[in-house]
């Protein structure tokens, strides 16, 4: 199988290097503005590559991507370049919407040409209205990388108050990936004990423990960012995953952003994932809460995607 990757700035090269160690694909072209990064990063992963399953990785040109079944898009400005590191600004990744517009305005007519057909994985910080814009070039086959990175953060902090291993906990962000995300306390579990009754047995107060654990999350992306520049490493590993679980039809159920047409937008639900790109969205019970928050978190998505029309 054949995957594309587009932009080889951090977020891409951390992609790259996941793929490669992931053994997801038999074939990987790296594409960029700059020519000569795209093939430096490729000739670089290629002398480690053959510790791997056996890859082809090159750099190319969109002409290049024929016969992928996968783009992945990592391209455009990020957070610290696009000043959205303020904890404060309720705004959060949404600030960089128009900046990657203008970029994705540029890179999709010349994937459209190639791979129509492609399943496309928007990973741009913010992915969710990017993917919607994806859409109204024409694709068919389009993802956000969503809140499944977010629902891993979510899932490794309740470990760590509760001093469990992450595997052993259930729990996903729903929504926006941004500040408007969804935590779903009432369907999160450690085996198979509800989260919020495990956290009522530490020393802390269940009310503290859930906002503590909200803000790590939430805003774990800046707290990366303001010791090592970006975050790449957590979201290269995602897309990684979603591209094995697109190229091997696995039919996983995953929190992942898609077009929703109960909600009008692209947001994250629980979604089973497979070759053609999301087989079926999911309806996971919720609280009354967590179902108005759900909303509120359609709605600013929506007056995002508004502004992009």
């Amino acid at each position: 199988m054949k995957i594309g990757v587009i932009g080889a700035g951090a977020v891409g090269s951390a992609c790259l290097l996941s793929s490669i160690m992931r053994g997801i694909a038999g074939e990987i072209v790296v594409v960029n503005r700059n020519r000569k990064r795209a093939k430096a990063v490729a000739t670089d992963l290629q002398y480690g590559a053959a510790l791997s399953s056996v890859v082809q990785i090159r750099d190319g040109d969109y002409s290049d991507l024929t016969g992928a079944a996968l783009v992945m898009i990592t391209a455009g400005i990020n957070e610290k370049e696009g000043g959205a590191t303020n904890r404060n600004d309720p705004s959060g990744r949404l600030k960089l919407l128009e900046s990657n517009v203008g970029i994705y305005r540029q890179i999709l007519p010349e994937i459209f040409r190639t791979v129509p057909d492609a399943v496309i994985l928007v990973v741009t910080d913010p992915p969710d209205p990017l993917a919607d814009l994806v859409r109204l070039v024409g694709f068919k086959r389009v993802l956000s990388t969503g809140t499944f990175l977010d629902s891993l953060r979510f899932r490794f902090h309740v470990a760590r108050h509760l001093n469990v291993d992450p595997v052993s906990v259930e729990a996903d962000v729903l929504g926006e990936h941004g500040t408007s995300e969804v935590f779903m306390w009432s369907s999160a579990r450690v085996g198979s004990v509800p989260v919020l009754d495990a956290l009522q047995q530490t020393n802390r107060s269940r009310e503290e423990l859930c906002c503590t654990i909200e803000q790590e999350v939430r805003y774990a992306n800046i707290t990366i960012i303001e010791g090592n520049q970006a975050s790449q490493f957590g979201i290269g590993m995602v897309s990684a995953r979603i591209a094995e679980i697109v190229l091997r039809d696995e039919r996983a159920v995953i929190p992942i952003g898609s077009y929703n047409p109960n909600y009008g937008v692209t947001l994250s639900m629980p979604s089973v994932l497979g070759q053609t790109g999301i087989v079926q969205i999911l309806q996971p019970a919720m609280s009354d809460e967590e179902r108005q928050a759900l909303q509120l978190s359609a709605d600013t998505l929506k007056a995002a995607a508004a502004r992009i029309q």
